[in-house]
């Protein structure tokens, strides 16, 4: 058993392996929303719907469960804040706050807090558990996003839904499996 393993406790994300000080937190949070940022560049667009099918969200649901709650949050808080501010970094390099797709960068900052805290009580550790995790960050990232894509483009809700949910459910899908191979992997690589 590895030394990083022989110190993982619950309670514990994967961030919490290596050797603890501000720098290492800096570092994570500056890293995970650059790589939020430069997975939403992995962008396609979507016939008839203002938002674009990206890497965004599963970089950002990552970045929470590795990093955990606090860590998570402050990531995806610096990339929405940055985003907003005129990085263009946000899906196609685009900048501001004021694109219909904000909300889901909005979504994703709360949905990194949500499946930090997941990843903290175990959920990051079985592939059961992290399908479960990701599901429920991804509902949140569209509980968020559907409602604010509605009120900035005056769509009906149902227009809301059929543009800026309906399309996604696949490729969140095959996200969340993804995950589901990942994050548990790289743990049970860690007690070997």
């Amino acid at each position: 058993m590895s030394t990083a393993a022989a110190t993982a406790r619950p309670g514990e994300v994967l961030a919490d392996l290596l050797p603890a000080s501000r720098v290492r937190d800096a570092a994570l949070v500056v890293g995970g929303a650059a790589l939020t940022g430069l997975a939403a560049q992995l962008s396609v667009p979507v016939p008839g719907s203002p938002v674009p099918v990206t890497g965004q969200t599963f970089a950002a649901l990552l970045v929470g469960t590795a990093l955990g709650t606090r860590r998570g949050f402050l990531s995806l808080a610096l990339y929405a804040l940055a985003g907003a501010a005129g990085v263009p970094w946000f899906a196609g390099g685009a900048s501001g706050a004021a694109a219909p797709s904000f909300g889901y960068v909005l979504g994703m900052l709360l949905a990194a807090t949500v499946v930090g805290t997941l990843a903290r009580r175990g959920g990051d550790r079985s592939a059961l558990r992290m399908a479960g995790t990701m599901l429920l960050g991804e509902a949140v990232v569209y509980a968020v996003g559907v409602p604010y894509l509605a009120l900035a483009t005056g769509m009906s809700a149902s227009a809301a839904i059929a543009a800026g949910l309906t399309p996604f459910l696949i490729g969140d899908a095959l996200k969340a499996a993804l995950a589901m191979g990942v994050l548990p992997t790289a743990w049970r690589l860690l007690e070997k």
